[in-house]
């Protein structure tokens, strides 16, 4: 049975800063417009993968960097507004979208735009990694130690007494375009190699060092999910990663759908527990050593591989929240177990740092039950082909870079 979506009513992709190859915007390009919603996105320029998507109704060119002062990325969305002109809801596919819509709901819901009404700020502390952690201590949900160093002093007394090897994030999601400590998570092998990286870090080191857990005694998890007002689930997935760029630290590569009860139960009352309404995207690993769930990143909005999930009744988190805010019930049915899910530029280098490593992933299904691509779809391939012609040169030079990165935390001494 078709879902039976408002057509009258549009969605926009909001994002800020310049990362113009986001397969998640387009995936979610697709799936609404597949169903006949009006689709607009807040575009780098007229030529990214999502703006050349047949699915798209229009794109609006504006360059950001996600640093600006929020009142002007406000009145930028209230310009947005104005040029669509009637109800619109809004799908943010970065924490600096989400927690700017949380923190503005009043002048951007009198603008016509929906979304859901969350606390205002509870995703700017979930999309803390100190603030996340806090609420995992609250709630008696398990994650990883963590130390969060004020000074150069402190990291000096963390390196003199941990147990490395240990990780090193940027600790808050709204410093990483501006004055990022590190470039994503960055594994640090010897004391020697972190002071070797504190020394760029400055009198206040914006960064959380965090227990590493052996990817030989752990699997990386993800949730997704959307919950209605009363934190009550209305969709609900569960899958594991199989590879992620860069390897073991990055985004998704590779993933499959499988049924995990306990975890499903487990971010059901965590959120329930915090109160939060909206589209979620979680990371855990499980560590074999102890037999618990350690929930590592909160994504408070879309996540950028949610196509993986779909339910047997054609629900993915992005419909059900267009469904939740138009009014209309969101159908129930089963996740797509075995279902894949490949991003086709980051997986081929993923796949060969994998082998090397020997690492595999014990919960991934032998055969897929289909396969999701991230970027090449039948109906739409202006958008593949655009992500090819963007990727080349830039994209392998930002995976290189980004490898290095990680290589340079795991091997100074």
């Amino acid at each position: 049975m078709p879902v039976a979506a408002d057509r009258e009513v549009p969605g926009l992709i909001v994002k800020f800063g310049n990362y113009p190859l986001h397969h998640g915007g387009v995936g979610a390009i697709r799936s609404l417009g597949r169903l006949g919603v009006p689709m607009y996105a807040i575009t780098e320029d007229r030529y990214t993968p999502a703006a050349v998507s047949r699915h798209l109704t229009g794109a609006f060119p504006w360059p950001t960097t996600g640093a600006e002062e929020p009142e002007r990325l406000v009145e930028g969305l209230l310009r947005v507004a104005r040029r669509i002109g009637r109800p619109t809801v809004l799908i943010p596919t970065d924490e600096e979208a989400a927690v700017l819509i949380a923190e503005h709901q009043k002048p951007l819901g009198d603008a016509g735009f929906l979304f859901p009404r969350v606390e205002p700020e509870l995703p700017r502390r979930l999309a803390s990694k100190q603030g996340l952690h806090e609420l995992c201590v609250e709630h008696g949900i398990a994650s990883p130690a963590a130390a969060f160093p004020e000074s150069i002093g402190d990291i000096k007394e963390f390196a003199a007494t941990a147990v490395f090897p240990v990780v090193a994030k940027n600790r808050e999601a709204f410093t990483r375009r501006t004055r990022p400590a590190v470039n994503g998570t960055t594994r640090i092998e010897t004391p020697g190699g972190l002071l070797s990286l504190a020394r760029d870090w400055g009198g206040r080191p914006g960064v959380i060092l965090q227990e590493y857990l052996p990817r030989e005694q752990a699997e990386d998890w993800i949730v997704h999910a959307y919950f209605d007002v009363d934190s009550t689930p209305l969709a609900m997935f569960t899958g594991v990663k199989v590879r992620s760029w860069p390897p073991h630290a990055g985004m998704t590569a590779n993933a499959y759908v499988v049924d995990n009860p306990e975890l499903a139960d487990l971010a059901a009352r965590f959120i329930k527990q915090i109160g939060f309404t909206g589209i979620i995207d979680l990371d855990l690993r499980f560590d074999r050593r102890d037999g618990q769930y350690k929930l590592l990143d909160f994504n408070p909005r879309m996540g950028a591989q949610f196509r993986l999930f779909e339910s047997e009744s054609g629900i993915d988190v992005v419909r059900a929240m267009h469904l939740h805010l138009t009014g209309r019930p969101v159908p129930e049915g089963e996740q797509r177990a075995g279902h894949r899910y490949v991003v086709e530029n980051i997986d081929l280098p993923a796949l060969l740092a994998y082998r090397r490593s020997g690492y595999t992933t014990p919960h991934a299904p032998t055969h897929a039950s289909g396969t999701e691509l991230a970027w090449l779809a039948a109906d739409d391939m202006k958008p593949f082909f655009t992500m090819l012609a963007r990727f080349v040169r830039p994209g392998a030079k930002h995976l290189y870079q980004l490898w290095r990165t990680n290589r340079r935390g795991s091997t100074t001494s």
